[in-house]
């Protein structure tokens, strides 16, 4: 039992954050790492050229899935998406910032738990939608918003992002951490159906919608008394 275990291919860690911090290319630094890596393995040549390769062949269409959507939205912002958000959300008299953020929380706990994580997101939902329509909804109570309170706004609208996409896609059977608790529990001895495990995360995430709606009501009255206070 007596194994020994080479650490020196976790000089390719090293590499990456003295490249980082260095501010070198991503690119460069990556690539860097992956050679001091490999020799380190004791792989010849060839075969790390083809390790890379393999790499670079499953991972080529990854940077059009990140950027294609995030270039989308970068023209829609361009043409004016957060104006129009925070125009539409104006015209609903009764919106307030903390009621809106509680009916996103609603829609992103219960389709993360349906598995469609993809649907929020902070940069393609929350900083071109949602926080700029909590502002609007904001603003028609209180015309001069400060600085202060709009970034407590988009903090909490990416905060609500978080709490939703957690523990809503904790109900969902085939989310990644289900699969591991229950792996987890069959090698102790348990065999537990990866569907009651999801069941259970009911009541979790129930609970977790009544507190984060709790706070986002309080969020309300703080944005209330803080416009209070710097009224003249």
């Amino acid at each position: 039992m007596n194994h020994t275990v080479n650490l020196w291919p976790l000089l390719g860690v090293a590499v990456i954050i003295v490249g980082f911090a260095l501010r070198a290319h991503p690119v460069l630094v990556v690539v860097a790492a992956c050679f001091v890596t490999g020799f380190a393995a004791a792989m010849d040549v060839p075969t790390l050229l083809a390790t890379l390769g393999a790499a670079f062949i499953k991972t080529r269409n990854l940077p059009l899935i990140l950027l294609l959507p995030l270039a989308a939205i970068g023209l829609l912002e361009r043409y004016g998406l957060k104006e129009h958000a925070q125009a539409s959300i104006a015209r609903i008299k009764s919106a307030t910032a903390g009621r809106l953020l509680i009916v996103y929380l609603a829609i992103r706990e219960v389709s993360a738990a349906f598995g469609l994580t993809s649907i929020g997101g902070h940069p393609n939902m929350v900083r071109p939608l949602i926080a700029p329509m909590a502002e609007g909804a904001a603003e028609v109570r209180y015309p001069k918003l400060p600085d202060t309170v709009r970034h407590r706004i988009r903090a909490m609208s990416a905060a609500t992002d978080n709490v939703g996409l957690f523990f809503g896609e904790d109900v969902f059977v085939a989310f990644g951490a289900i699969v591991l608790m229950q792996t987890f529990l069959l090698g102790e001895g348990l065999n537990v159906d990866p569907l009651h495990i999801a069941l259970w995360g009911i009541p979790t995430a129930v609970t977790a919608f009544i507190i984060h709606a709790w706070r986002l009501h309080r969020f309300d009255a703080q944005i209330a008394r803080t416009m209070k206070r710097m009224a003249p």
